[in-house]
């Protein structure tokens, strides 16, 4: 038989009564996140970027296929300047109307 704890199990978890915490807006399409936030580095780690900012998945692939890491460091931060190409805002207003979980496949960028 199986011994009892005298505490409980389930001490660590949250009060059902208490509110989840707010969505992060995505930093490229600013819909709010769902359930899987991918943290991005808008300068990639190898050029220096120490920053990250909250993503969706489907959001992240769209700028690795669209831009190299030369050119995500020369925007940075600035979200315009990666709004500016024709190919990420024809995608950031497709998938305006998606669910905030919503993924796809995206293809790969023609090198």
């Amino acid at each position: 038989m199986a011994r009892r704890s005298k505490h409980d199990p389930y001490d660590h978890l949250p009060p059902e009564d208490e509110a989840p915490p707010a969505p992060v807006p995505c930093w490229l399409c600013g819909r709010p996140t769902g359930k899987t936030i991918v943290w991005h580095h808008p300068v990639p780690k190898s050029r220096g970027g120490r920053d990250v900012v909250p993503m969706h998945s489907i959001c992240q692939q769209t700028l690795t296929a669209n831009f190299t890491n030369s050119e995500l460091q020369r925007h940075g931060l600035e979200v315009d300047g990666l709004l500016a190409n024709p190919n990420v805002r024809k995608f950031v207003d497709w998938v305006a109307k998606k669910d905030p979980d919503f993924t796809a496949t995206v293809t790969r960028k023609q090198r």
